[in-house]
């Protein structure tokens, strides 16, 4: 049953005026025979209900109340006071006495008896013993019961309407009729208990089932004693109000633990709602970190694939890839990496508002190892750019190379053709001396001329050695060609020694040479082999990177040109030395039997090669003019980057430099401050039309193979890079005064306290940096009104910098504030919470969380509850004790 005990300490204020309401009751409503049966009934239960925790009842309430002992002894059980000490004579003069002490402790509770006397009881008067036994029950029972400030008949009329609201045929009006059929008690035992009825199967045509259901139950497993019959409630018109009032407020009582439960649950309610709504973040969290590693982790390979291709144009491809990864695959990486962090910063200030232990990502997936990397990322993007560019210079270099080799050997292949034939020939054997002579002299002038040709052989070596060092894709093919050139090479060598000393031989034998085709042939040999070196230079193919280079090149053509006229002269004298011998020939009627037999070169070829070699000049002027023209149109294109690169460089920086001045220097609510940074945002973004285009003036560059640029320091990855943090920065401080604005609304702390403490904070910020040194901060602490010792301040240093970094920022000072300003949900109070749902127990069950709790709730803390190993567990017990100190982070879950 209740314990009455706490309305010991209840005072007299208000307790009268109702007493006195009450005890305007019409006391001829008693002599209703039906009326004072059903309250007898009533009040002789409702008294053995607490006397029997004396280990004793009563029988008849008029008759066992005279001597005032019994009186006195329930008093004391219900008030839990001690009365004074009875007398236990047997006279009526103490009896008298006993019910005049009962009396008298009813009236020190604030109680006015009217029209109640000692005498009446001991002469067993019942309508006064039933009377004053009903101002009993609502002093003790009824009077203290209160709901949403009404108190006593109207407090109970009204809890009764509300516990039974939700079912079909009761409508709780009054404490008479709307109970005669009985569903009204089943509704509220169902209410708190609905093990206990299956209402669904009563009959509201049925009463007096209904009424003994609801007794029978309430008996039995609600400890409230049968105080009527069903028979006596529905053979009334009217039941009595004061027997039925009296019957209910057993059930009141028995219940009102439900009350704490209910409000207890509430709390766990929003414990568990809280937990649920960060463990969902901190999830999201890890999702969005594992995916954004899982790419970088992906991507890092492809930078740092070193694969190298063939040919320039299969180059150009994986820079096209490289340039769609920079602008079309990345920034949305971007995007999520600075939302990963604004996600993480959040995370963090509702677990600080929630009193939760800071969040701690898995291992690898911190916000530093996610800039690290990232940073791993960029260093890769940036190598790969650089290979990109180097390996098209590469293969530029051996394109050249290449073409110049081939070019080299085919004339030495040519030029070749046939010696071996001319070497091995014994023409000297049936020659006369002057053609002997005439041999050795040809034979002189080959020597002269294979000499020539050795700078060309040691020129394709040289290249095929410089295409293998530069790993060159076809060096086998090259490596087999230059083989053959300098086995060739070989072979010419010994075979134009031996045949040189076979004329020689046969000089001695003949003599007769004709001076004037020795001097020709000596003469038109190097010349022609200068012709065919400045035709071969002319043919020349070139490559420049910038404006200096191809003006040198000018200016060793102009160089060139100089020479024209002395080789003309040579030309000239050449053809006079022919000249001279056809005059020789005719002054002295000689035949000449051909040509001249000291060489091959015919004053004709001599002329045509002239002739092409001139041809050849201005061909070259116009190639070398186009190219300077072309150097030009670069140098114009690093001028326009440069322009815009050096603009946006100066706008980043600017930026950059003004949101360090408003993170500091903020006014206006934070709202207002919200609302600014915003608009300064869109400003921002207002400006990626600028990057886009210098995007445009970069790819020209890269299009035109510039690899440098005198006109300015910037580079498309710095630019790109500050561009990056600008965003990023005003992303970060956007989210610092949202976070402001989430601990300004959860702590409660006004707009006027806000400012209160920026203007501290920026005050003691010397360098107005947004963070401050340890001593600093210690001097803002004094100033807020605070006594430090070290401890102490050690203690809220470990709270603001938890990572020992050195520095305060504004954020963790209002944290600090704000934690030591409001009062926030703790461990104890989650526990107990649940010990008022377990009644009390150390353990509680499943069946109890489903009862208390919301589904989702319940089921939430039945999986993550230990089993319970105390010594007074049950089967299935659980221990909430160490699930309520792991949700606040003393102990792991």
């Amino acid at each position: 049953m209740v314990d009455y005990h706490s309305t010991n300490n209840q005072s007299a204020g208000g307790v009268q005026t109702y007493m006195e309401q009450e005890n305007d009751w019409d006391r001829d409503l008693l002599l209703d025979p039906a009326w004072e049966k059903q309250q007898r009934k009533t009040f002789t239960a409702w008294c053995n209900s607490h006397l029997r925790k004396a280990g004793t009842q009563i029988e008849n309430i008029e008759e066992d109340f005279r001597d005032g002992l019994k009186l006195m002894l329930l008093l004391e059980v219900i008030s839990g006071e001690r009365l004074p000490k009875p007398e236990r004579g047997k006279m009526r003069v103490h009896k008298i006495n006993n019910v005049n002490k009962a009396l008298d402790f009813i009236a020190s509770k604030g109680v006015k008896l009217v029209s109640i006397g000692a005498e009446e009881i001991v002469d067993g008067n019942a309508k006064m013993t039933l009377g004053m036994i009903w101002t009993i029950i609502l002093r003790f029972a009824i009077q203290d019961i209160s709901v949403e400030e009404t108190s006593a008949k109207e407090g109970l009329l009204l809890w009764c309407q509300r516990k039974t609201a939700p079912y079909k045929n009761v409508n709780v009006q009054n404490f008479h009729i709307s109970w005669k059929d009985g569903l009204a008690f089943n509704a509220l035992i169902h209410r708190h208990r609905p093990d206990l009825i299956d209402y669904d199967s009563l009959r509201k045509d049925d009463p007096v089932t209904n009424l003994n259901n609801a007794f029978e139950v309430a008996e039995k497993h609600l400890d409230i004693p049968k105080m009527l019959d069903a028979e006596d409630i529905v053979g009334t018109v009217r039941p009595d109000e004061k027997a039925i009032m009296t019957y209910v407020s057993c059930f009141y009582h028995a219940f009102s633990g439900a009350q704490k439960a209910e409000t207890a649950a509430n709390r766990i309610c929003k414990v568990l709602a809280v937990n649920q709504e960060n463990e969902q973040m901190m999830e999201d969290y890890e999702k969005l970190a594992s995916d954004l590693l899982e790419w970088i982790r992906r991507t890092i390979p492809w930078l740092e694939n070193r694969t190298q291709e063939k040919t320039v144009k299969d180059l150009q491809a994986k820079q096209e890839d490289f340039r769609d990864y920079r602008t079309v695959h990345k920034p949305p990486k971007v995007q999520e990496k600075c939302q990963l962090e604004i996600s993480f910063n959040t995370l963090q200030t509702k677990l600080r508002l929630s009193n939760r232990p800071a969040f701690m990502p898995s291992e690898g997936r911190m916000v530093s190892d996610i800039n690290t990397a990232w940073h791993t990322l960029e260093g890769a993007e940036k190598g790969y750019e650089e290979w990109i560019l180097s390996e098209i210079r590469r293969l530029e270099r051996l394109e050249h190379l290449a073409e110049k080799f081939h070019q080299k050997a085919a004339i030495h292949e040519s030029w070749t053709d046939g010696k071996e034939a001319m070497l091995t020939q014994k023409d000297y054997e049936t020659s006369t001396l002057s053609e002997v002579k005439a041999l050795l002299r040809k034979h002189e002038a080959f020597e002269s001329d294979l000499a020539a040709h050795q700078d060309r052989v040691e020129q394709i070596a040289a290249i095929a050695q410089e295409l293998n060092e530069l790993d060159y894709y076809d060096a086998a093919s090259v490596n087999t060609r230059c083989q053959k050139i300098c086995e060739q090479w070989d072979i010419l060598g010994s075979l134009t020694h031996s045949r040189k000393e076979s004329l020689e031989r046969t000089e001695k034998q003949l003599e007769s040479i004709d001076e004037l085709y020795l001097e020709y042939a000596k003469r038109a040999a190097p010349f022609n082999n200068w012709m065919e070196g400045a035709m071969e230079d002319l043919q020349d193919m070139f490559i420049v990177h910038n404006i200096e280079e191809i003006q040198g090149l000018i200016s060793a053509h102009e160089q060139f040109k100089s020479t024209l006229p002395e080789a003309n002269k040579e030309r000239e004298a050449i053809q006079a030395i022919q000249a001279e011998v056809q005059k020789i020939a005719q002054s002295n009627g000689i035949k000449l039997s051909g040509a001249n037999p000291y060489t091959t070169i015919t004053p004709q070829s001599i002329d045509s090669k002239w002739e092409k070699a001139m041809a050849m000049v201005p061909q070259r002027d116009c190639a070398l003019q186009d190219e300077l023209n072309k150097q030009n149109s670069n140098d114009s294109l690093r001028a326009t980057f440069a322009a815009q690169a050096n603009s946006v460089g100066a706008y980043i920086q600017a930026k950059m430099e003004e949101i360090g001045r408003i993170s500091i220097e903020m006014n206006g609510t934070l709202e207002d401050q919200l609302t600014n940074l915003k608009d300064y945002q869109k400003t921002i973004l207002s400006y990626m039309p600028e990057i886009n285009k210098l995007e445009g003036h970069h790819q020209q560059i890269q299009e035109a193979l510039i690899f440098d640029n005198q006109y300015t320091s910037y580079t498309m990855e710095h630019l790109r890079v500050g561009w990056e943090q600008l965003l990023t920065t005003i992303a970060r401080t956007i989210n610092e005064v949202e976070n402001q604005i989430l601990t300004r609304d959860a702590k409660g702390i006004s707009q006027e306290q806000l400012f209160e403490y920026r203007a501290s904070f920026n005050h003691f910020d010397k360098k107005r940096s947004g963070q401050m040194v340890s001593d600093d901060f210690r001097a803002l602490l004094i100033s807020t009104g605070n006594s430090l010792g070290d401890g102490e301040f050690n203690r809220i240093m470990g709270i603001v910098d938890p990572n020992s970094s050195g520095f305060v920022t504004f954020q963790a000072f209002i944290d600090f504030m704000s934690r030591e300003t409001t009062d926030t949900d703790t461990a104890d109070q989650v526990i107990a919470s649940f010990k008022i749902l377990a009644g009390d127990k150390n353990f509680i069950t499943a069946d109890e969380l489903r009862r208390e709790l919301p589904p989702d709730q319940a089921e939430y803390c039945i999986a993550r509850m230990a089993p319970y190993a105390g010594p007074d567990g049950v089967p299935g017990a659980l221990d909430y004790m160490s699930f309520s100190t792991a949700l606040y982070g003393e102990s792991d879950l």
